[in-house]
């Protein structure tokens, strides 16, 4: 399976019908997985912590929408053995707890129901446990073996989010500052730069502007560390989904295999 990081927008995604659709068409273009696990930005918690391993109610981990959101609905089955063997791999690094109420919240669900409406593939979400690259880019290498037993393995975020700098009209102006950084994002993940990666506080134009907080960015550094060891000639890193939306969010979002 490849390892993937997408921009899992807002719950407003799902109106949007071109991107709803793009995300359709990319999980059809990738084989079927056995079971998904995801690393949202909306999940900061250490030690890592493993999510519900069955079905209960999703986190609506949003404020004053309207209500048609909260009645969204993602059943998907629970990953028991995926959970088991996410724990057997991220041992050596460290404490794993367990969260086992804690349901899949709007990063996780909201691109999954676009991607597999029939939520009929088990999924495990999985916290993460720091801010700090260097840390996530070594969790996404503990975890690189699951992509050869079929699990599909998905940061979930915004290379860009400045919800200050938001722009909810069709005809906003991107500003500079995202282009640039995105611009920098799109080359450093394609070579899999992985100093730049690391040091991307300090070495990204824009980084301030496009990046206040830093949770929505460091699930693509997990998703990265995922392909490292895969890395070869043969291995394509692609951009399935691109462009901006909300005025300054990038909607890149990037496949390795």
């Amino acid at each position: 399976m490849p390892a993937i990081f997408l921009a899992h927008g807002s719950p407003f995604l799902l109106d949007d019908r071109a991107w709803v659709a793009e995300l359709g068409a990319w999980a059809q273009a990738m084989p079927r997985p056995r079971a998904i696990l995801m690393l949202s930005a909306h999940w900061v918690d250490a030690p890592v912590t493993l999510g519900a391993t069955e079905t209960v109610p999703l986190v609506y981990d949003f404020y004053n929408f309207p209500e048609k959101y909260y009645q969204v609905t993602y059943p998907a089955p629970g990953a028991p053995a995926l959970a088991r063997r996410v724990r057997e791999l991220l041992g050596p690094l460290g404490p794993v707890a367990e969260a086992p109420r804690r349901g899949l919240d709007h990063g996780a669900y909201v691109p999954l129901l676009c991607m597999y409406p029939g939520a009929d593939i088990p999924v495990l979400q999985v916290s993460l446990p720091s801010l700090s690259p260097a840390p996530l880019l070594e969790m996404g290498r503990a975890l690189a073996p699951l992509r050869d037993e079929g699990v599909l393995i998905v940061g979930s975020g915004f290379l860009t989010h400045n919800l200050r700098a938001a722009d909810w009209r069709g005809d906003a102006v991107t500003p500079p500052w995202a282009t640039e950084f995105d611009a920098w994002c799109a080359e450093v993940l394609a070579r899999r730069d992985v100093d730049a990666l690391l040091d991307y506080r300090a070495r990204a134009p824009g980084v301030r502007m496009a990046l206040p907080t830093h949770e929505h960015f460091v699930p693509v550094v997990a998703a990265v560390g995922a392909s490292i060891d895969a890395s070869d000639a043969s291995e394509p890193v692609t951009f399935p989904i691109t462009g901006i939306t909300y005025g300054s969010f990038t909607k890149r979002s990037v496949q390795y295999g």
